[in-house]
């Protein structure tokens, strides 16, 4: 099984430029309660049934990437990326259900401020920019998960076993998981040496810094729900 370094290549160079907010990020207290099975109800609730909407839009922005590929490498990339989400949405809907939230009512809510401003910025860097540029806007929220789940099941607070919150933390720290974020830190050093990437560090790190901060404020978006 392939292990996740974060350092690596662009996106370490990424990651590190961010500081940080990077570190807000993935230390959020959103987290760090979940990590606990301290967590309000009503705040996860709050973050599932926009975390539902948002997957809609990450859905259409990977779409974008297929449009904005040139080769059938590329294409073949970001479908699978799109896959991945067509593939997780059931099951993020079968989960919710055991929330008391039905496919019907998340459909029905209110984008909140902070799902609406996250998912129009990624997309609209994939409209203004290149391939590229889109992919340094999805990486926060791909490998940024990742590296929550491993803080968390390093952290000697976090509670598995018993905390309501076991199950959802269980799927950023598996195997299968791990695999697609290997890959998808590969596409993004990979599509940074034949795009230019040394050239735009400067606005590439800007773009991820951004996307960042919104994963932050989506964060505190559940966390406000209480």
């Amino acid at each position: 099984m392939a292990t996740i370094d974060f350092d690596q290549g662009l996106f370490g160079r990424l990651r590190a430029a961010a500081g940080i907010e990077w570190q807000r990020y993935v230390n959020h207290p959103f987290v760090k309660q979940l990590g606990a099975g301290t967590l309000p109800e009503a705040c996860f609730k709050r973050f599932l049934s926009q975390d539902y909407l948002f997957l809609i839009h990450f859905a259409r922005a990977y779409g974008l990437s297929v449009y904005k590929s040139r080769t059938l490498s590329d294409i073949r990339s970001a479908a699978s990326g799109l896959e991945a989400i067509l593939f997780e949405t059931p099951l993020h809907v079968t989960y919710c259900t055991d929330w008391g939230l039905t496919e019907e009512a998340m459909a029905a809510e209110p984008e909140a401020p902070q799902t609406m401003t996250y998912t129009r910025f990624v997309i609209d860097c994939g409209l203004a920019g290149d391939l590229l540029e889109l992919t340094c806007a999805l990486l926060p929220c791909v490998a940024g998960y990742a590296e929550i789940g491993k803080i968390l099941m390093s952290d000697p607070a976090t509670v598995i076993d018993g905390n309501p919150y076991g199950d959802w933390l269980r799927n950023y720290d598996s195997p299968e998981y791990e695999a697609s974020v290997v890959a998808a830190i590969a596409k993004l050093n990979d599509l940074g040496e034949r795009f230019g990437g040394e050239a735009r560090f400067a606005h590439l790190s800007s773009v991820f810094n951004t996307a960042t901060r919104l994963e932050t404020d989506f964060w505190q978006m559940g966390l406000d729900a209480a």
